[in-house]
C-alpha cells in the first residue's frame, strides 16, 4: 500500500445539513414595508373612524353664543354614546345640526324636554309654569316668548349668552335625530381643560 494513497471517508449515519431554499419575495421590491404599513395604519384608521362615528368626536366652538361658559375656538370632545341609552337631560350642553344646513354644527344647552311647556317672560325661562333655575347664566333672559309645548322626540335649546344666540327661539325645538352628542370635555386651551357643564 502506498503511503500517499487518497483516503476515502467512511460512511456516516448522521444526515448532512441541506442548504435552505431562498425565501419567496413578498410583493416584489418594497412589498414587505408596504404590507407592514397597511397592517399598522389600516387598523388605526378604521378604529379612528369607528370612534368618530359611534363614540366621540372632537369639535371646535364657533361664536359667542355659549359665553361665559364656552368661548370661540375652544376645543371640546363630544361623546355620542350616552344618548343611545337615555334622552338628553335638562342642562346638558349638546352639539346639534340643523336640517336646513347639515354642515353647520351648533352648541346649545337643553332647556325643555318633550311634552313640557316653555315660555320666556319677566327676565326668566319658565317650564310648566315654574321659573327655571339657571346658575350657569350671568344675565337675565330678556324678551318674551309665548308658551310652547315641546313636541315628542324634540328638545328646546338655548345658548347661555341669550342676547347673542341663534337657538330654539329662532328655529324651534330640535329633533333628537339632529343631536350629535353631549359636549363632555374641553381639552383646549390648557386653561379651559375640564368637564363641560
Amino acid at each position: 500500500m502506498e503511503d500517499n494513497a487518497p483516503l476515502t471517508p467512511e460512511p456516516t449515519s448522521e444526515p448532512q445539513p441541506q442548504p435552505r431554499p431562498p425565501a419567496p419575495a413578498s410583493g416584489g421590491a418594497g412589498g414587505g414595508w408596504l404590507r407592514e404599513l397597511l397592517e399598522t395604519i389600516l387598523p388605526a384608521v378604521l378604529l379612528a373612524l369607528v370612534i368618530n362615528l359611534f363614540l366621540a368626536q372632537a369639535t371646535r366652538v364657533f361664536g359667542q353664543s355659549m359665553e361665559p361658559n364656552l368661548h370661540t375656538d375652544q376645543r371640546i370632545v363630544v361623546e355620542k354614546l350616552s344618548y343611545r341609552f337615555h334622552l338628553p337631560r335638562r342642562g346638558d350642553v349638546v352639539v346639534l345640526r340643523l336640517p336646513r344646513d347639515p354642515s353647520e354644527l351648533l352648541i346649545k344647552r337643553v332647556i325643555a324636554l318633550p311634552g313640557e311647556t316653555v315660555e320666556i317672560r319677566d327676565g326668566a325661562v319658565w317650564i310648566d309654569g315654574q321659573p327655571l333655575d339657571e346658575p350657569y347664566l350671568t344675565q337675565p333672559t330678556m324678551g318674551y316668548m309665548a308658551p310652547l309645548v315641546v313636541p315628542e322626540g324634540h328638545v328646546f335649546v338655548l345658548g347661555d349668552n341669550r342676547g347673542y344666540s341663534n337657538d330654539s327661539r329662532a328655529f324651534g325645538p330640535v329633533s333628537l335625530e339632529n343631536i350629535i352628542g353631549h359636549a363632555w370635555l374641553s381639552y383646549w386651551p390648557p386653561n379651559a381643560i375640564g368637564i363641560v357643564d
